[in-house]
């Protein structure tokens, strides 16, 4: 991503920045950091009908400059496409006022996002994403007899590349059937790395899997490479990685990503402090959990405690609709920051991300044990409860109040 320009007030936080998504991944942060209520500024194409002097309409097709008030943004993970769709906000020749109108983002197209206050989470996440030392891309290949899926992983992005599936027959004595098929199941592996595998960016290749299919894929994509004389793909083998995982399901992706070697060769990339951070969470968890907590409530009132030590958070929470919802994790963040906590916020693409949002996506390590949290975090749950019931009381005694007749209810004053 390329920082165009960059103008956000001091004081109150407002203002915009200008970038231009050099590759897929940056739709990723752009949709990280475009959220409803923002204005977002880009070129589009415009389908408009015009009248020729003979009366006869014609239509053609515009390129023009567009600001729209976002009402909704989407993002697909698999295309790295990215369409935002709001009402047009500044006059236009071609779209009027209050006009809606859906912005395709392009690579290598500037675009500029405005807001009424830049959170600090919004800020890292334009950082991060013109941080071209933090790119680190590696590919994987998981695999078990027939079954295979190709997948490269970025900073902040798992993509599925390829699925291949073979039908590879049972081990008969005196037939050659499994042997052909499994052959038939390499090569089909072998031609989805050289079509979807960049040798010139990616550090690592992984196979992974159960048994000895990573070694036998292994020699014979070797013998392959050496046989049609690959010099390309035979330079790359020392950045080849055979590790055990359990399938060739992309689920077993956590697996292979937490090996100790994958490690050693990623130790500072985000995804692998990702991994090794939620692996030590889920460690704490089973030794001491009064030392790990996960949930907004507990975490906050450890917060809260000055308890916190690693703070983990998924990047679907700073995406909710709701401002409210955003505003309190952002407040937490700043809280654990300023109390000298680290903050990680896990992308929701990783395998990693999907394990913690499946833990509500919020979750804590603390500096020390807090043996009364949970008593505490259910007392104030049962409170709220107190509270919200008592007032839907209070509600719905004041409706039957209403209802009643002014001239035939002797207790109304």
């Amino acid at each position: 991503m390329k920082l165009v320009r960059k103008s956000i007030d001091a004081k109150d936080a407002a203002g915009f920045v200008t970038l231009i998504a050099d590759e897929q991944e940056d739709m990723w942060h752009a949709y990280n950091l475009i959220l409803p209520g923002d204005s977002l500024k880009s070129t589009t194409i415009r389908r408009v009908v015009s009248e020729t002097a003979t009366g006869s309409t014609d239509k053609t097709s515009v390129r023009l400059t567009l600001t729209i008030q976002v009402e909704t943004v989407e993002f697909d993970t698999q295309a790295c496409i990215l369409c935002v769709n709001g009402r047009n906000i500044e006059e236009n020749k071609w779209v009027k006022m209050g006009g809606y109108h859906t912005l395709d983002l392009e690579m290598h197209k500037p675009f500029t996002i405005t807001k009424d206050s830049w959170d600090l989470i919004a800020l890292d996440r334009i950082q991060q994403a013109c941080d071209i030392a933090a790119r680190a891309d590696i590919a994987a290949i998981l695999l078990e007899e027939g079954l295979a899926t190709l997948c490269l992983v970025t900073a902040n992005m798992t993509l599925v590349r390829g699925r291949i599936e073979v039908n590879v027959p049972r081990k008969r004595k005196g037939s050659s059937g499994h042997e052909k098929g499994m052959k038939r199941f390499f090569e089909h592996c072998f031609q989805a790395i050289l079509k979807n595998v960049d040798f010139d960016i990616v550090k690592v290749l992984i196979i992974a899997s159960p048994g000895f299919y990573k070694d036998q894929l292994f020699d014979y994509m070797k013998q392959a490479a050496t046989q049609t004389e690959n010099k390309q793909f035979l330079q790359f083998l020392p950045k080849l990685l055979l590790i055990h995982c359990s399938s060739g399901q992309k689920h077993a992706l956590g697996e292979a990503l937490a090996d100790p070697g994958v490690q050693s060769r990623l130790e500072d990339t985000k995804f692998a402090v990702e991994v090794r951070t939620l692996a030590k969470f889920f460690e704490v968890l089973a030794k001491d959990p009064d030392r790990a907590f996960y949930g907004f409530r507990h975490v906050s009132m450890a917060a809260e405690k000055g308890g916190v030590a690693t703070l983990l958070l998924s990047d679907d929470l700073f995406r909710a609709n709701d401002v409210g919802t955003r505003r309190k994790y952002i407040a937490l963040v700043e809280h654990v920051k300023s109390l000298g906590g680290t903050v990680m916020i896990f992308s929701s693409l990783h395998t990693s991300g999907e394990q913690l949002k499946n833990l509500t996506g919020v979750a804590a390590i603390l500096n020390f044990p807090l043996q009364d949290l949970e008593d505490e975090a259910e007392a104030a749950e049962e409170e709220e409860k107190r509270q919200t019931m008592a007032a839907a009381a209070v509600t719905a005694g004041a409706d039957i109040l209403d209802a009643l007749p002014a001239g035939g209810n002797k207790y109304r004053t």
